[in-house]
């Protein structure tokens, strides 16, 4: 670990002296949990995080790094400390007034997949259209600052085309094939004098290979619509379709509506593909009204059908500037459900303080004619701020329910925010 930090110091270290511009935050937080050995026998830890996001500018050339640093004071837990690196990346932008480039480990976002890779992303864009290509390898395990050691069968690669050049309108299409290499074990097998033997499990790379095509229309104020298709390379099959809108009748009055069809997410060569499954159709639709430009009420239904069954979903609450309330009601195959939740948050002396309360009751069963059983949350908390450039946070969390009796936790944190020119 230290050769590698003094590595990326030898790298980065010239591009901070140089940078324009320096800018990020910084927060230490502290948590407290207790664990429970046995019935009646427990330890309490406090695990301590120190995170840093840190941006360094110079003209079109920006230095982009998200890190934190974990422990625990006392009793260490398993792979204690972890230096988790989130995102290290060089970028270099509009050069020739087309191209963006981003090098190093950086964030993928995409409706198949998502998470981090450490590799090279290209985005050309020129009048209404761009096109974006992506590759390299996936991140290890607690995000290490590592290179997979198997380029060719741990990766991502992946493209998507956009165009806005019909007035109101977006369309894209993408590609992506992300292979994920399966790490070898050792497990016991009978072999065939049914004798107990430890054989090494080497499993094939597993695989997503998809493609998308997507739409988006608004008009003005009065809604818009946004649907997307994916499907299937190594199945050939339709993986899913979905449509998501909103329609403003008046200023006040909203109504949203979503549809879903969708066939379950297996990696190729997975064993799970060998397993009958079937596609779930899902639909809700709700409206919203605004009162006095300081409350608005909502009520939302939704109903999924599975392949014999169906489950459904009732929403209704309100929100204003003080905080939230919801009650939510669940019922049919997925299970009979009945939750309530308020929060409140509000910020006085122009920000200098923030205090949070929270309170959820669920009361939960499997099915119709199981035993019903009840979950309490409760956070209360407060953010004070007197420096532009510091912030703390104390917060309690408390749950209650059947596995976890009279759960208490504490965080604190502090934050430091900074941008400096030169």
């Amino acid at each position: 670990m230290k050769k590698k930090l003094f590595a990326f110091l030898l790298v980065v270290m010239p591009l901070i002296i140089q940078a324009q511009n320096l800018n990020g935050r910084f927060t230490s937080s502290f948590y407290t949990f207790e664990r429970f050995n046995s019935l009646n026998t427990s330890e309490t830890f406090i695990r301590t995080n120190q995170a840093l996001s840190f941006n360094a500018n110079y003209d079109k050339f920006s230095l982009r790094t998200r890190l934190s640093f974990e422990s625990n004071i006392g009793k260490s837990l398993d792979n204690d400390p972890r230096m988790r690196f989130y995102n290290l990346y060089l970028e270099a932008r509009n050069l020739f007034d087309v191209a963006t480039i981003k090098l190093g480990r950086q964030s993928l976002f995409t409706s198949v997949a998502g998470g981090l890779y450490d590799g090279i992303n290209i985005k050309l864009q020129h009048s209404d259209f761009s096109l974006t290509g992506f590759y390299g390898g996936n991140v290890p395990a607690y995000q290490k600052l590592e290179f997979t050691d198997d380029l060719s069968n741990d990766y991502v690669l992946g493209g998507r085309l956009e165009t806005t050049a019909l007035k109101d309108f977006r369309f894209g299409v993408s590609y992506i094939d992300k292979n994920f290499k399966p790490v070898d074990y050792y497990a016991l097998r009978m072999n065939e004098d049914l004798d107990p033997v430890t054989v090494l499990i080497q499993s094939k790379s597993n695989q997503f290979k998809y493609l998308s095509a997507d739409a988006f229309y608004s008009y003005n104020t009065l809604g818009y619509i946004n649907t997307r298709y994916e499907y299937d390379v190594n199945f050939e099959v339709t993986s899913k379709v979905e449509v998501e809108g909103r329609v403003n009748p008046t200023k006040d009055l909203g109504v949203n509506f979503y549809y879903n069809y969708r066939e379950p997410r297996i990696r190729y060569n997975s064993i799970f593909s060998v397993f009958n499954y079937g596609n779930t159709h899902e639909i809700e639709g709700g409206i919203d009204y605004k009162l006095m430009n300081n409350y608005t009420f909502f009520v939302k239904y939704g109903d999924v059908t599975y392949n014999t069954e169906n489950s459904s979903r009732i929403t209704l609450g309100a929100n204003t500037d003080y905080g939230s309330l919801s009650y939510r009601k669940t019922f049919g195959y997925a299970g009979e459900l009945d939750a309530v939740s308020i929060y409140s948050a509000h910020t006085f002396m122009d920000g200098f303080l923030t205090p949070s309360l929270g309170l959820s009751f669920t009361l939960y069963k499997l099915s119709k004619d199981d035993d019903a059983n009840t979950i309490v949350a409760l956070l209360a908390g407060c953010n004070v701020r007197p420096w532009k450039k510091f912030s703390f946070d104390l917060q309690g969390q408390y749950s209650h329910n059947k596995i976890y009796k009279n759960d208490f936790r504490v965080l604190f944190k502090v934050n430091h925010f900074f941008n400096t020119n030169f």
